[in-house]
């Protein structure tokens, strides 16, 4: 099967065919840098890392641009709060943001663009679009002319009469200066207090809406791109403000494929920091590894509405040590094992002949049911993998897959078993988990950290006297094989 993604734009799924043969260029919008991410902001990162490691899996070339918004009012009235520049609060929650990636296992992007260092680009596409008619400026404000587009709405499938109908009880200060409700701001004038920038229309700065235009072309240099990516909650007015303004100013499509992932939700409600459920990735990861906050993203598919829960995350606990059990228990059996070599057995549950030769691997329709039917050798579940994301990125099939390997590890794979077969399955599993960004081959110094951390932890909490908390880590190290012993030289543990 060939990769296919749907595309928001068509509404339909669609095989997946690069500008240029090998190549993919791919955009996703990045957060604004006024706080720590939140894990909303984690879903679109996980996501499209994994989609970009699967394409670069199958042999493309991914130049992967996501930027950081690091000047907008949120950053700005962070930095009045604090009595520091917009660039201090910036470039904090940047380096911030980019350790919380790090934990989650998000690979650094070929190319992080800041705003800021291309207000230059974005001068230029606003005064082309005035030059052009599709811009207007009004007392140092510039808007987009909505009105002139003739395809506006195209991405969000909104009828702009609809949309307009729905703004004649939304005036707010400065509307009654637009030439229609619709019109939204490419430049707006300078506040006190605020950075500023030099325009042909006075000081100010750009809209956000600009931003991602210039710094998607430039840095994936072409004018039309393969992907550009995002959260559902970017298709209006976000992404359909960006394409408005490109393509009015090029006369050229602006993406081939628009992908967005569907909302997370907090206990089956809305994440809303009024609602009190707002979960930053730095608060989750106090509680849990992070690879199981990646593993439990991808347990759905990223078009699916998420639900986050302590139970959900527990089960994605419990899910990915699995994985890593059964990666343990192959390395201990390989490095056990009295035999190195694959043994006749062994080679025909790899796939693998006589002389060492792969067997042709064929998939065939029964000629009654129609059903597929596949080799019985540990290559069908790769098999099963790659189907499952050539199909839109099927993260939560591929886990499965994943899953039906393991278990064929723990069937096949004993103590009498060779060193060879025993490493050969054990690789399977790890590269198809380090395709999904998955980190399964724990080192026994990490988890001996991990343990150190929770009996600290322990330790808080019986001297702040929460005896509950204490009780809770004890068993949750027991169900971890960790039995603790209270001592007069502290706490001892051993594995059980």
């Amino acid at each position: 099967m060939a990769l296919r993604f749907y595309n928001t734009m068509t509404k339909s799924i669609q095989e997946f065919k690069p500008i240029r043969e090998g190549e993919v260029s791919m955009y996703v919008c990045g957060p604004t840098v006024y706080n720590l991410i939140h894990i909303g902001n984690a879903r679109p990162m996980i996501v499209f890392d994994t989609a970009r490691r699967y394409m670069e899996y199958k042999g493309y070339r991914v130049n992967y641009v996501s930027n950081f918004t690091d000047v907008d009012d949120k950053i700005i009235k962070k930095a009045n709060e604090e009595g520091v520049t917009s660039e201090v609060i910036s470039q904090r929650y940047i380096k911030e943001t980019m350790k919380d990636m790090a934990d989650m296992n998000v690979l650094p992007a070929t190319t992080h663009p800041l705003a800021t260092e291309e207000i230059g680009g974005m001068i230029e596409l606003i005064r082309d679009l005035q030059e052009k008619g599709y811009a207007y400026e009004v007392n140092g404000t510039v808007y987009f002319r909505t009105r002139k587009d003739e395809k506006y709405g195209k991405l969000s499938h909104k009828n702009l009469d609809d949309l307009r109908s729905g703004f004649r009880d939304l005036k707010v200060s400065g509307e009654d200066q637009k030439e229609d409700p619709l019109d939204f701001v490419l430049w707006k004038p300078k506040k006190p207090g605020e950075p500023f920038w030099e325009s042909p229309w006075g000081q100010g700065r750009p809209g956000w809406h600009t931003e991602c235009c210039v710094m998607s072309r430039k840095y994936l240099h072409s004018t039309t791109i393969d992907i550009h990516a995002g959260g559902e909650d970017l298709i209006f007015p976000h992404h359909e403000n960006e394409i408005a303004q490109v393509e009015c100013s090029t006369g050229e499509e602006f993406a081939h494929y628009w992908l967005h992932n569907a909302f997370l939700n907090i206990d089956n409600v809305k994440m809303s920091k009024s609602l009190g459920n707002f979960r930053t990735v730095r608060e989750i990861g106090d509680h849990y590894d992070l690879q199981i906050l990646r593993f439990f993203m991808l347990s759905a598919h990223y078009r699916r509405v998420l639900n986050f829960s302590t139970e959900s995350m527990e089960a994605a606990k419990a899910s990915l040590g699995r994985i890593r059990t059964a990666v343990k228990t192959l390395g201990d059996r390989a490095k056990a094992a009295a035999a190195q070599d694959l043994t006749d057995h062994e080679r025909t549950r790899l796939g693998i002949d006589a002389k060492g030769e792969v067997i042709p691997f064929e998939v065939t329709a029964d000629s009654v049911t129609g059903v597929l039917v596949k080799p019985d050798d540990m290559r069908a579940f790769r098999y099963d993998f790659e189907q499952a994301m050539d199909d839109d990125l099927n993260t939560a099939d591929a886990e499965a897959a994943i899953f039906n390997l393991v278990r064929f590890a723990n069937i096949e794979v004993q103590e009498n078993s060779s060193k060879a077969f025993a490493e050969a399955v054990k690789t399977e599993i790890m590269e198809l988990c380090g395709i999904l960004g998955l980190i399964v081959d724990v080192k026994e110094e990490d988890l001996d950290a991990e343990i150190e951390e929770l009996i600290a932890k322990r330790q808080a909490a019986r001297k702040a006297k929460d005896f509950a908390m204490a009780d809770a880590i004890r068993d949750e190290l027991l169900a971890k094989g960790i039995a603790l012993k209270d001592t007069r030289e502290g706490v001892k543990w051993e594995r059980i």
